[in-house]
């Protein structure tokens, strides 16, 4: 007989280039009983990406009525437009029985964490500082001012490392995957949130 985990939200933060986006799907592949936390933004919709699947796309005037109608379980401004995610996106997932999975900067974490959920946060480094300009580039989706602005805010992002509860090098993306979801493993044996734990045990008893 498998004894129930209790859910829980997964943040996973890092400074922009990290890879935690692309770490974020494959962990969502392994694991089906994960699901992705859509966030809303207000940032115009790039090239290839869709409403409602990568983002929900909203105005500024939309965005900022969710937030007087307190529909945001947390919600930051990055590089100039905000990002939240609706209290209902993670009740639909709990009732679905899904640990739910966050792609979050540490402002975010720092929201949830003084919710009433259960939070884990893991930190995402890349391996050198040069390789983060390297993997930046590569991607070619910023402009140069923008990636100047990326690197401004590297140093600010990685200072808040201490505030997680793990730290993980992204220097081969399957290690790194298999180390994260290998932690989320260890997080669901927790004794406090395995449900009728102790009634279970209980049947042991004569």
């Amino acid at each position: 007989m498998a004894i129930k985990s209790k859910n829980f939200c997964i943040v996973l933060s890092s400074p922009s280039g990290a890879g935690k986006t692309s770490i974020s799907k494959q962990i969502i592949k392994q694991d089906k009983s994960i699901a992705l936390s859509i966030s809303c933004t207000t940032r115009p919709k790039r090239r290839g990406e869709y409403n409602k699947k990568d983002y929900i796309f909203l105005t500024d005037q939309k965005f900022n009525l969710g937030i007087k109608q307190n529909d945001y379980l947390e919600y930051a401004s990055v590089f100039g437009y905000r990002y939240g995610t609706l209290k209902q996106t993670i009740n639909s997932f709990f009732k679905k029985k899904k640990d739910v999975l966050f792609d979050i900067d540490w402002q975010g974490y720092q929201q949830l964490k003084q919710s009433n959920l259960e939070v884990i946060g893991i930190f995402i480094l890349p391996p050198s500082k040069k390789e983060l300009v390297k993997r930046l580039k590569t991607r070619a989706r910023d402009t140069n001012k923008e990636m100047k602005k990326r690197m401004k805010l590297v140093e600010n992002e990685i200072s808040h490392f201490p505030e997680y509860d793990y730290v993980v090098i992204n220097e081969n993306l399957k290690k790194c995957v298999n180390q994260i979801v290998n932690i989320i493993e260890s997080e669901r044996l927790k004794k406090h949130r395995l449900v009728d734990l102790t009634k279970f045990v209980n049947k042991f008893r004569s």
